[in-house]
This record gives C-alpha cells, structure tokens and sequence, in this order.
C-alpha cells in the first residue's frame, strides 16, 4: 500500500507528465523548450518543479503567452480531467472564476 505522500508524487508526476504533453503538442518540442528555458531563467522554475509551484508555472505562462495562456491552461485541465475520469469543472464563468486553473490543480492533487 503506498503512502499518502507516495500517492501525491505519482499524481504530481502525471500532472505534470500532461503538462509536458500538451505544451509539446500545441508547441512542438523547440517550443516547448523555450518555454522551459524562459521559466527557468525568469523564474528559477525547473520542469521537474512545475506541478510543485503551479502558481509560478502559471504566473511564468500567463507573462510569456499573455492571454494565449488561458487556452493552454484550459487545455492541460481537460486532459488531467480527463485522465482521472472526472467531470470538467471549469464549464461556466462563475467557476471559472471560483475554480481557476492554479486552485484546480492543487484541488486534482489532493482528491483525485
């Protein structure tokens, strides 16, 4: 049986495993390396710390992609929801707004 903690790392590493896929298939991989590159250099964000500082992911995607980021974000969340076999919840305005893309994130880690 594995432990809490081992439990939330193997969800951090999926996350960010879909993370990774879909900033490559929106960006291709050179792209998707100059992302990387850009977080890291603007703000010490290693890839393999993305899901642990998904504020900072996010805050580092919204500067680099402007509003382009929102669609990316939007695109990550239907394919970790997905993944899980969970109901989408970021459907209407209002829980957009009460369940953005960072809070939904954390909320995935903890009860997925």
């Amino acid at each position: 049986m594995m432990s809490i903690t081992q439990q939330i790392n193997k969800k951090e590493e999926k996350i960010s495993k879909i993370i990774d896929c879909v900033l490559k298939q929106v960006f291709g991989e050179e792209a998707t390396r100059l992302i990387y590159k850009h977080l890291k250099n603007n703000y010490s964000l290693k890839q393999d710390e993305v899901v642990d500082k998904i504020e900072v992911f996010a805050q580092g995607l919204e500067e680099f992609l402007s509003s382009g980021a929102y669609v990316i974000e939007r695109k990550i969340l239907e394919d970790v929801y997905s993944n899980y076999g969970l109901p989408r919840r970021f459907e209407t305005k209002r829980m957009r707004e009460e369940y953005d893309f960072v809070s939904q994130v954390k909320l995935l880690i903890r009860k997925a």
